[in-house]
């Protein structure tokens, strides 16, 4: 799965995953095209002539072929070697000469500079309809309320009173039930203190959706940010402790007060990361589905007042209910039964502030940066406002956004040519089924049949969700905020003991990322990513196949690596791998696991090859799938492939390096600190190095000899798809 640091919380939790990673994967039950016609790798996003072209390559020296559109000359580095270092040599260039701007965590040439672009598209269509340029419509009422709401900074300098208002019902608490109560409040909009609730497909009958709860209430990104011993660990948590102390002093506390509650709920969030799995383990889906039901959820958590809470957060009636985590929820009915009522109030009020900050005084918001800069992101400073704005307003009212977005930037052809290069990649996974001597007959057709029955959405929703009821408030944006999240919240709660939605999305269509949801069976990609460099009018089939084709048989691998094989062709898990095939496909990716183990992702901090597992076999697949379709395609289309012989790079090298300046990425280190601990993505640079040491079409591409960095040793080659 990608997906951006950016990509809102609220984004479903579902069983997927995404070819750029944070957000979009969620560790339990969950955040990294071709046309009919024309060549079927063109690009497909109707963006100004100027985005869609390639930059101009440098003058072409006498006798020498011109560089390929869609690649960049400048941003490689012709002094590298592609068979020590291939993304140097693609990237290197471009490492060189660009820095991270000052309020980015990390910046790269693909996936954050079109998320960038899109986001100014967006800040246009946000800005005229705010200032009345609109047509009128109740959407554009509420997009413009909103917007409008939210960059009103000096109102926003007068929310605290409002503020205030709702921390009164999370203070003063007395008993249990009021504890309940207090915390349902806060679910009710999507603040996820102490623990989450949430709807999903039950994973062992897809056609239904339950309630699920699942392990939250935790200030900092993971676990090992509170258990871990080393130094660094100990100093985010002292810093974060001092974080949680000014945020209080900001509210009126006297320091003596706010010091006493910062250690209070430093300790609850210690107390709940203890007994919450470690992230790597939540990867396997039968760990965290636990079909307690309601009252199973009583008698392991006894505490806690279920009854009032189920009462309150507005879930509708029925016992039918997924634990992800047991050990998670005793301990949380052992710490409401040992803390006094009163010392909930301070933990629950933190993290409401936390969740609303964007909507409060510049103080405020001014201390979340400072902490998060410092701990998690390195970035020097914080986002601009309208940027912020955008991606929250993106977040509430997506597909009333969305449509001006997909009327602006998304061709008519766009569907069509996505789902063609799709379909040819699918073809390509069917054809490298037969070639596979690990697996076994029976389980080649349970694979075939979950290939055919893959639903492909591309670029937008066919249905467009409604905002009727929602009451936005231009004068005050934290009641507009919490408005939009608890309308969402209730949305989402409402499908609980319905049937499965199959046309719902669970991305917004601009963003710049792609999924692939195996509760569903189904890929996604989002018109925000069908642009250039993924998808470009004027490259030639090998860049496209290399950027955009990619990423498509990223996804359809998904289905099949260490997660998604877990689950059949109807999206239901259960076992339909025979034991031999089983032992031989876990042979296999451990030997990718073991070689992502060897790699540092910064400083002395390793790569997880257990928790990046899926995204590798899936990085590894969609290279192999993406390269044979394009040859399928080339051998189709002579005048294509000669088309492609007439550039300076041979197609396969076209190919090769296609995919790697997508991923020219630079990124500060505290932020890469942090992914490396929780986020199931592998460094940018090792999705480019990694992969290709196995893959005998990049060797033959750059006639990479045996005993260079980038041809691994036969013994030590990993193959799975």
């Amino acid at each position: 799965m990608f997906v951006l640091e950016n990509v809102v919380k609220r984004l479903a939790l579902f069983a997927a995953s995404c070819v750029l990673g944070a957000a979009c994967k969620t560790a339990e039950p969950t955040p990294e095209p071709s046309r009919a016609s024309t060549p079927p790798v063109a690009a497909t996003a109707s963006a100004p002539a100027a985005q869609q072209s390639t930059p101009a390559a440098a003058a072409v020296p006498p006798g020498e072929r011109a560089m390929p559109p869609g690649l960049d000359a400048a941003v490689m580095d012709p002094s590298a070697n592609p068979c020590e270092d291939f993304y140097a040599y693609a990237c290197g260039g471009w490492l060189k000469t660009t820095e991270i701007p000052p309020e980015r965590a990390r910046w790269s040439r693909g996936f954050e500079t079109v998320a960038e672009r899109n986001q100014t598209v967006l800040r246009d269509i946000l800005t005229g309809i705010a200032e009345g340029k609109g047509e009128g419509t109740p959407e554009e009422k509420l997009l413009g309320d909103y917007y409008g709401a939210c960059m009103d900074e000096p109102k926003l300098e007068q929310s605290l009173p409002v503020l205030r208002t709702y921390l009164s019902k999370l203070t003063g608490l007395k008993s249990p039930q009021d504890v309940a109560k207090a915390v349902a409040w806060l679910h009710a909009r999507d603040v996820q203190a102490l623990f989450k609730v949430y709807s999903d497909q039950d994973q062992k009958d897809s056609t239904k959706v339950i309630a699920v709860v699942g392990t939250g209430g935790m200030g900092l990104p993971d676990r090992d940010y509170y258990l871990k011993p080393d130094l660094k660990m100990r100093e985010a948590r002292a810093v974060y402790q001092a974080h949680v102390q000014k945020v209080f002093e900001l509210l009126g506390d006297a320091p003596f007060v706010a010091s006493r509650k910062a250690t209070g709920i430093l300790a609850i969030e210690t107390r709940l990361a203890t007994a919450a799995l470690p992230k790597e383990e939540t990867r396997e889906p039968e760990k965290v589905y636990h079909r307690l039901e309601r009252q199973g959820l009583k008698k392991l958590a006894p505490a806690f007042q279920w009854d009032t809470y189920f009462a309150e957060v507005g879930l509708p009636p029925g016992d039918a209910l997924n634990v992800t985590q047991p050990k998670f929820f005793a301990e949380v009915s052992a710490l409401v039964r040992q803390q006094r009522p009163s010392d909930m109030g301070p933990y629950l009020s933190y993290h409401f502030v936390k969740e609303v900050q964007t909507t409060l005084p510049k103080a405020v918001r001014d201390e979340f940066f400072r902490f998060e800069s410092s701990v998690l992101t390195g970035a020097k400073v914080d986002l601009a406002r309208w940027k912020k704005c955008v991606e929250v307003t993106d977040d509430a009212l997506p597909h009333a956004l969305a449509k001006p977005f997909i009327a602006r930037t998304f061709g008519a052809e766009g569907k069509a040519t996505t789902l063609d290069m799709v379909q040819q990649i699918e073809q390509s996974f069917e054809r490298n089924l037969d070639t596979l001597k690990w697996m076994d007959a029976e389980t080649k057709a349970q694979a075939l049949v979950k290939v055919r029955k893959i639903t492909n959405k591309i670029g937008y929703p066919d249905q467009w969700r409604r905002y009727d009821g929602l009451e936005i408030r231009r004068d005050s944006f934290l009641d507009s905020y919490l408005a939009a999240d608890a309308f969402e919240q209730a949305r989402k709660l409402r499908k609980v003991g319905q049937p499965v939605d199959p046309t719902e999305w669970f991305m917004s269509p601009p963003t710049v990322n792609a999924y692939y949801n195996a509760a569903t069976n189904e890929i996604a990609f989002p018109a925000g990513i069908l642009q250039p460099p993924f998808f470009n009018r004027e490259a030639t089939a090998p860049v496209n196949f290399g950027a955009m084709g990619m990423v498509v048989g990223h996804e359809i691998t998904h289905g099949f690596d260490d997660e998604g094989r877990q689950f059949d062709a109807e999206g239901n898990l259960r076992t339909w791998w025979t034991p031999a095939s089983d032992k031989a496909f876990r042979e296999r990716v451990a030997c990718v696991r073991n070689q992502y183990d060897g790699y540092t992702a910064v400083d002395e901090v390793k790569v997880n090859g257990r928790l990046t597992l899926g995204e590798n076999v899936a990085d590894l697949g969609g290279l192999k799938l993406a390269y044979a379709a394009m040859e399928a395609y080339l051998a189709k289309h002579p005048d294509q492939a000669a088309k492609a012989t007439s550039y300076r790079f041979t197609p396969g090298q076209q190919f090769f390096l296609a995919h790697a300046q997508s991923w020219c990425s630079k990124i500060r280190n505290e932020a890469a600190r942090q992914r490396a601990l929780t986020d199931s993505h592998a460094p940018a640079f090792l999705r480019v190095n990694g992969p290709v040491t196995n893959l005998p079409q990049f060797q033959q591409a750059f006639s990479c000899q045996q005993g260079t960095k980038m041809v691994a040793p036969a013994a030590n080659r990993c193959e799975v798809w």
